[in-house]
C-alpha cells in the first residue's frame, strides 16, 4: 500500500481534468492490509492476509447526483480506465435521477494528512501471543490487525480541489472463554501497539470471572435493582444512542434527545458526552471533505449543548454545519470519567447486579428514551460487596432519563476503549471510550 496515496492523488487529478460544465465530484477511498485469524477451542481455525481497496465516485451536476463504486489499486493506468468507464456511465445516468434541492456541492476546506503508525505483531507472533496465555481454556475469538486507510478528494470545474489522507495501524482481539457448561466471559483487546502485559492481565481478569461463573446460577426476579455496568455494557447502550444527537432526527421528532433538546429534562450533572477526535481513531473529514472540530461537547453536565449538523441538514433547516457526516451519528464518542475507583466497585455496589455485557438492545419508546435489552455473558449477583453467583439472563426496560439522570450514582475514574469490531465489507475504525457506571435503580422486566 506504499504507493496508494500517490495513485489516489493522480486519479483525483485526472477526474478533475475531465469535468465538464457545472460538474463536480467527490472521491472516497476505503482500503486495508489486514491479517484475519479465527480461533476455536484454543486452536487456529483460519488465518490469512487481505489487501483490499475500493473507491466511491460521486458525480454532481447542479441539483442531481449519482455514484459508482469500483476497485482501486496502485496501477494508475488501470485505475484511470475503470474510472473513465464509470464516469461515462454516471453521465448517462445523471439526467434520469430526480433533482435534489439539498445537494451539497463540494468546496475546498483545505487538505489534511494524518498517519498513525504502531507496532503490530507479525502473523506468526500474533497467533503465539494470543494463544499462549489461554493455555487449555476453551478460547474462541477473532483477531484482525494491519493498516487501514481512508481518503477523500473533491473538485468542481475551474476550481482547485482538496485531498484528505488518513492511515492508521490498528488491531483487535474479540474473544470469549467458555466454561464446560457453556457459560462465557467476553472481552476485547485493541490498540496500535501490542502490549503483552496488558493482554495477559486482561486474560487473568477473565479467568477470575470464569471461576465465578462455575458457581450455581441464581434466578433474579423482575423488579428494580442496584446495578454496576462495566464499560462494555455501557458501550452497548451508547452504541444505541449515538445517532440521537442528529439535528435531522431532532427536527423530525425521531430522536431520544428530544426532551433534552427542549430543556424539558436533563441528565445527571456527572454525565458528559463528547465527540473527541484527539486520539486519531477515525478521520475527522466526512463524505464532503469537511473537517469536524477536534473536540465537540454534546452533553455537558447533563445538558445538551450541541447537535451534529451535516451540510445537507444545514441547507434543509437553515442551520450551520459542524462537520458531521451524512448520517449524523457520533463517530468518536467518549463519556468523560467520574470518581469511582475500580477497587471500590463491588464495595460501592454492595448488593445488586454486576453486568459485564448486554445484547439485543433496541428502543422500546424512543421519544421517552426507553431502552430494552438483555444481560449477557459474565453477569453476577453481588451481596455485601462480594460476587455470590452468576445470574440467569434478564430483560431490562428503562429510560435514559432515569438511569442517566437521578439514578446515576457514579462513573469510574478511568475509561476503557471498546473497539468497533465489525468487518462486514471492510474493517471498521474507531469505537467508544467510556467509564463503567453505578446506577442506584434499574428496571428489569423479565
Amino acid at each position: 500500500m506504499e504507493n496508494l496515496e500517490s495513485a489516489f492523488g493522480e486519479l483525483s487529478h485526472q477526474i478533475a481534468e475531465a469535468l465538464k460544465g457545472n460538474e463536480s465530484f467527490t472521491l472516497s477511498l476505503t482500503g486495508e492490509s489486514s491479517q484475519f485469524s479465527r480461533f476455536n477451542h484454543g486452536k487456529v481455525r483460519q488465518s490469512g492476509m487481505v489487501q483490499d481497496c475500493n473507491v466511491n465516485l460521486v458525480l454532481i451536476d447542479q441539483s442531481r447526483e449519482v455514484y459508482a463504486e469500483f476497485p482501486f489499486s496502485e496501477d494508475q493506468a488501470q485505475n484511470l480506465a475503470i474510472a473513465s468507464s464509470n464516469l461515462k456511465y454516471l453521465r448517462a445516468e445523471i439526467s434520469q435521477v430526480p433533482e435534489n434541492p439539498y445537494v451539497v456541492v463540494p468546496q475546498n476546506f483545505g487538505s489534511t494528512r494524518e498517519i498513525y503508525t504502531g507496532e503490530l505483531l507479525t502473523p506468526e507472533a500474533a497467533i503465539e501471543q494470543i494463544l499462549s496465555p489461554v493455555g487449555d481454556l476453551d478460547f474462541t475469538g477473532f483477531y484482525a490487525g494491519g493498516r487501514v486507510v481512508r481518503a477523500h478528494s473533491n473538485s468542481a470545474s475551474n476550481s482547485a480541489g482538496q485531498q484528505h489522507w488518513f492511515a492508521t495501524d490498528s488491531f483487535f482481539v474479540d474473544y470469549s472463554i467458555f466454561t464446560p457448561d457453556q457459560k462465557a466471559v467476553k472481552g476485547t483487546y485493541s490498540g496500535r501497539t501490542w502490549q503483552s502485559e496488558v493482554y495477559i492481565q486482561q486474560i487473568q481478569v477473565a479467568k477470575q470471572k470464569l471461576e465465578k461463573l462455575s458457581l450455581p446460577s441464581k434466578t433474579i426476579n423482575k423488579g428494580n435493582y442496584r446495578v454496576y455496568f462495566a464499560p462494555a455494557a455501557v458501550a452497548e447502550m451508547l452504541e444505541l444512542i449515538r445517532g440521537s444527537a442528529s439535528e435531522s432526527e431532532i427536527q423530525q421528532k425521531n430522536s431520544a434527545f428530544l426532551q433534552l433538546h427542549s430543556g424539558e429534562k436533563s441528565l445527571s450533572p456527572q454525565f458528559n458526552l463528547i465527540e473527541d477526535f484527539c486520539h486519531g481513531n477515525v478521520p475527522r473529514f466526512n463524505q464532503q471533505g469537511e473537517i469536524a472540530p477536534l473536540n465537540l461537547p454534546i452533553i455537558s453536565s447533563g445538558k445538551l449543548t450541541n447537535t451534529l449538523i451535516s451540510s445537507r441538514t444545514a441547507l434543509e433547516y437553515h442551520k450551520v454545519a459542524n462537520g458531521a457526516n451524512q448520517q449524523e451519528y457520533l463517530r468518536s464518542l467518549q463519556v468523560l470519567p467520574g470518581t469511582l475507583a475500580e477497587a471500590e466497585i463491588l464495595t460501592k455496589l454492595h448488593t445488586g447486579l454486576y453486568l459485564s455485557n448486554l445484547h439485543y438492545l433496541n428502543w422500546s419508546d424512543r421519544p421517552s428514551g426507553r431502552i430494552t435489552g438483555m444481560t449477557r455473558y459474565a453477569c453476577f449477583w453481588v451481596e455485601n460487596g462480594e460476587i455470590i453467583a452468576p445470574i440467569e439472563d434478564l430483560r431490562f426496560d428503562d429510560s435514559i432519563y432515569r438511569f442517566l439522570s437521578e439514578n446515576l450514582e457514579a462513573l469510574t475514574d478511568t475509561v476503557q476503549f471498546i473497539p468497533d469490531v465489525s468487518t462486514y465489507g471492510n474493517r471498521s475504525l474507531g469505537g467508544i471510550q467510556t467509564p463503567g457506571m453505578l446506577v442506584k435503580e434499574f428496571i428489569f422486566t423479565l
